[in-house]
Order: structure tokens, then C-alpha cells, then sequence
């Protein structure tokens, strides 16, 4: 099996992949990126936070045009997972308005970007149907 890395640094891999936030700790809102300040209180300090791995479809849009060698149509979405919110895209389903829709339940899945020479797999995430 090769060696996995994260596509971005908020995924964690392992035997229960997961997002982890940054959480102000004064205000409690959560962000993906490295931030100095919270843009919600302009707290400094910030926790780790582990983010729910199923959640709930809040917006979505099916993308039919994309940058050259980007398969379309997809669906991009953003999921409320548990108050947090992230953006991804939503996949293993048919992107058609018949199958997909607000307030669908979905759950964090990820996938292989691809192995380079050296063995090492890049591994990205999005939000699958739950069942």
C-alpha cells in the first residue's frame, strides 16, 4: 500500500479520516485556515476541533464548465456538519437535481488523487449520500 499524505491539512487519514478546525477558543468559531485572528471576535487563541463526519447538504450548485482537464458536470456544495460548515464537493452520486437536494444527509468520504513516482498517494475528501 503506498504512502498517503492529505490533499489539504485539515484532513486526517488513519482508520477514522476526519476534519479537524481551528476553534477560537473565546468565541468558539470554527475556520480551515491558519488564522492570527478570529473574524468573528478577533480572538487570538485557537484549539483544535474535530469536525463531525456526517452532516447535512445547506447549498449546492451543479458545475457544468471547469478549468481544462477537470471532469464536469459536478456537484460543489457546502454541508453543515454539526454547526460547522465546509465546503466540498459532493460525490459518488449522480449530479442531477433529481439526485441530489437540500437537506440530504451525506457523510465524509475520501478518494485517490493519484500516486506519484515515488509511491506516495494523495488523498482528497469530499461528502457521499448516507444512507
Amino acid at each position: 500500500m503506498p504512502t498517503q499524505i492529505p490533499h489539504v491539512s485539515y484532513l486526517e487519514l488513519g482508520d477514522r479520516p476526519h476534519l479537524v478546525a481551528h476553534e477560537c477558543v473565546a468565541c468558539g468559531a470554527r475556520f480551515f485556515d491558519r488564522r492570527n485572528a478570529c473574524a468573528n471576535c478577533f480572538g487570538t487563541e485557537f484549539r483544535k476541533a474535530m469536525v463531525a463526519t456526517e452532516g447535512v447538504l445547506r447549498a449546492f450548485t451543479i458545475v457544468a464548465f471547469a478549468a481544462p482537464g477537470v471532469p464536469v458536470p459536478f456537484v460543489a456544495g457546502i454541508v453543515d456538519c454539526a454547526g460547522t460548515s465546509v465546503r466540498a464537493n459532493v460525490i459518488n452520486v449522480d449530479p442531477t437535481p433529481e439526485k441530489v437536494a437540500l437537506g440530504m444527509k451525506v457523510r465524509l468520504t475520501t478518494y485517490s488523487l493519484g500516486v506519484d513516482d515515488e509511491g506516495v498517494e494523495a488523498v482528497g475528501f469530499g461528502f457521499e449520500p448516507a444512507p
